[in-house]
């Protein structure tokens, strides 16, 4: 769009926005009503008399004083601004040029700092930790205040400062986005997606500000029938449309990722809340009536886990309407939580098809994984690590619980698959097999624990290298099968009358509900004693011996006892006289066009004791070129043998003797129990989410 036509949009929102300065806009209190807005907690709402717009109309009464060193933008000065009162910040978005990949923005900022106003990109975003330096992405950026150009100064990889003037300080800027994940921004002439922490600029000192968007269409017939999906509140425009948008602060802001383009949509309400998902992407055939369906019976067996019949907030959600964004492509998978909606990206063959109703094993994984990401709704963007609250989004933010946030959140994804009848025991209790299976492969788990994992989350699980399976745990695995333990020893010790879903809905109650309310209670994270505390109080346990050895520590847990309270056996297939003699090199390897690449040595198999290395190609096997499955040509082998291979390192060709393994790959499975009744019983009590009696 012509920057003539970007200021004249600027004037007339500001102008929009000035005459909304008067009215009070309503949030759903913590404290009266059911359906609340997406900024409030799950708890019933009335509408608020105070304005969310600052009422000071022209010059701010009172400008911020931002020091310029580096701490300026640190969560120090984000949190004593707070008090400060300041006109709401102007943004506009445009799809400057789909073919060339550009976000065009600008920015108003009516009451700059008085020694010169500082901005910043965040480095990162959550959900994701990795520092993912987004201001690189910004290609040119440049400022002015009344007709005249105002310097900006480069501060360090993410910000800016700009010279002292009187205000309004507009800058307008550029943001290549060509990254399709969920995670940053993508634009091109099928569609654009948007995430807040690519796009929009901090204006340090003025977060708590209301900040206002106006999404404006790109220009061009091709575009015409583009509409946008969003959880972001409207302002001034319709439901799906172009126009204004409203967050009442930054972080609510970069906490609503925008789809722009052609979609299919489809809407449900779950317990009376409206829910929307958006399918990016050409998908023939598209099942959206079957899809609305079994997210429906997700979601309400979410909600009401949480808020259950009976109590006062019965049935209650965190947030007024949520909106599942979703990028189908060829070969995909991902997802990134928000307060009210997620981003998720998948491969088109997962999704449903018209007239074939069975599911296939890529839609129950496309369904596990909305369930993870709308479990989040309440775990991690509600009930937060101490670290969370607040973000300090230019830095790490380090935390030794993502084995509660992510862990946890992995054993209810799938588990709450089962208990909204879209899988059969059976499905079940092999999904949870896998994840055993995949826990034990490799010998990072004796050296890392999980709360280790999660506070080294930024440099190891989230840049892992060729030796991770032998220096690194996951938190989301390891964290899942913690919780899965958790949940059957609190049943069995207890006889049934507490559960970890108690905990979560403690969780919830102290630290969740009222995170996003205007109380005592809001914006408070939860640390690791208290949350060990919590366990103890609400399950009347001492646990702290289960935490040292399991969480802090690198103990394989004892499942199979677990399990065998619960009338399941877990099954060691390794011991099966096929398995057993069956040979193995100990090593990952990936199909790289006609080529066998080792990705991983095992620590303790036979490419290790050999001398082989990640990176290797390997070219043949006692003379045969290897061509196909490696397993295809072990199988003429025995335990104990030897053979010869061959590989390219590099461009040197190398051989290796090696003397074969038995395999060591994990072969768990989980079998049922019928008898006795007790052990039925149990079981049906875990699966089914049933304690108290």
């Amino acid at each position: 769009m012509p920057e003539s036509m970007q200021k004249s949009s600027i004037k007339t929102l500001a102008k929009a926005v000035q005459k909304s300065s008067n009215k009070s806009i309503g949030y759903r209190s913590s404290t009266r009503v059911a359906k609340h807005d997406i900024k409030a907690d799950a708890k019933p709402c009335a509408k608020l008399s105070r304005s969310l717009v600052d009422k000071t109309s022209g010059k701010a009464a009172i400008k911020l004083l931002v020091r310029s060193s580096s701490a300026a933008v640190s969560k120090r000065n984000v949190l004593s601004s707070a008090s400060a009162p300041s006109s709401a910040l102007q943004y506009s978005i445009v799809a400057a040029d789909p073919a060339a990949h550009l976000f065009a923005v600008t920015l108003v900022i009516d009451a700059p700092a008085a020694v010169g106003q500082i901005v910043a990109l965040p480095a990162w975003i959550p959900g994701s930790y990795m520092i993912r330096e987004f201001g690189r992405h910004i290609v040119q950026i440049r400022g002015e205040s009344n007709g005249r150009t105002i310097a900006l100064k480069k501060r360090d990889k993410h910000s800016w400062q700009a010279a002292p003037c009187e205000g309004p300080l507009t800058l307008h800027y550029q943001v290549y986005a060509w990254d399709l994940s969920v995670r940053a921004a993508h634009l091109d002439q099928t569609h654009g997606f948007f995430n807040g922490t690519s796009v929009f600029l901090r204006v340090v000192g003025q977060e708590s500000a209301r900040h206002i968007v106006d999404i404006q269409r790109p220009s061009g017939d091709a575009y015409s029938d583009w509409r946008i999906a969003t959880a972001l509140p409207t302002l001034k425009a319709a439901r799906g449309a172009f126009g204004s948008y409203a967050a009442s602060n930054y972080d609510e802001l970069i906490d609503h990722p925008v789809e722009m383009g052609l979609f299919q949509l489809a809407t449900f309400k779950a317990h009376g809340v409206p829910h929307e998902i958006a399918i990016t992407g050409n998908v023939p055939n598209l099942d959206m009536t079957r899809l609305s369906a079994d997210l429906k019976k997700i979601c309400e067996t979410q909600i009401a886990f949480f808020e259950p019949a009976g109590s006062k907030f019965a049935k209650q959600a965190p947030m007024q309407r949520y909106v599942f964004l979703t990028l189908a492509v060829g070969d995909g998978y991902g997802g990134l939580e928000h307060r009210a909606s997620t981003a998720l990206i998948c491969a088109r063959a997962d999704l449903p098809v018209k007239g074939q109703p069975e599911t296939s094993d890529g839609y129950r994984t496309f369904l596990g994984l909305c369930s993870h990401e709308y479990f989040h709704t309440w775990n991690v963007k509600r009930i937060k690590p101490a670290a969370f609250a607040p973000y300090d989004l230019q830095v790490e933010n380090y935390t030794p619980l993502l084995w509660l946030f992510e862990g946890f959140t992995s054993y209810y994804d799938d588990l709450m698959l089962f208990r909204c009848g879209l899988i059969d025991e059976a499905q079940y209790l092999k999904m949870v097999a896998k994840t055993i299976n995949g826990v034990l492969l490799g010998s990072g788990r004796r050296k890392q624990s999980v709360a280790d994992s999660s506070f080294d989350a930024w440099v190891k699980y989230y840049r892992q290298d060729e030796n991770a399976p032998n220096a690194i745990i996951s938190y989301y695995t390891k964290g899942s099968l913690v919780a899965l333990a958790l949940d059957l020893m609190i049943r069995s010790e207890t006889r049934n009358k507490k559960s970890l879903d108690d905990v979560m809905r403690a969780l919830w109650q102290k630290y969740g509900r009222d995170f996003f309310a205007d109380n005592a209670l809001s914006g408070r994270g939860v640390t690791e004693a208290e949350v060990e505390a919590l366990f103890d109080a609400v399950t009347g346990l001492k646990l702290k011996r289960f935490f040292d050895r399991y969480v802090h520590g690198t103990e394989d847990l004892p499942l199979a006892k677990l399990f065998a309270n619960a009338g399941v056996v877990i099954n060691d297939n390794r011991n099966d006289s096929r398995n057993s003699a069956k040979p193995g090199l100990g090593a990952r390897i990936t199909r790289i066009g006609a080529e066998s690449k080792i990705a991983n040595v095992y620590e303790g198999g036979a490419a290790h004791r050999a001398g082989l290395s990640a990176g290797d190609v390997l070219m043949a096997l006692d003379g045969i070129r290897v061509t196909a499955s490696l397993d295809v040509l072990l199988a003429r082998y025995r335990v104990g043998d030897s053979v010869t291979i061959h590989v390219f390192r590099r461009d040197e060709l190398l051989v290796f003797s090696v003397k074969l393994l038995a395999d060591a790959t994990p072969q768990f499975d989980l079998k049922v129990e019928s008898k006795p009744v007790a052990l039925l019983s149990a079981r049906n009590a875990w699966l089914e989410g049933r304690s108290g009696r």
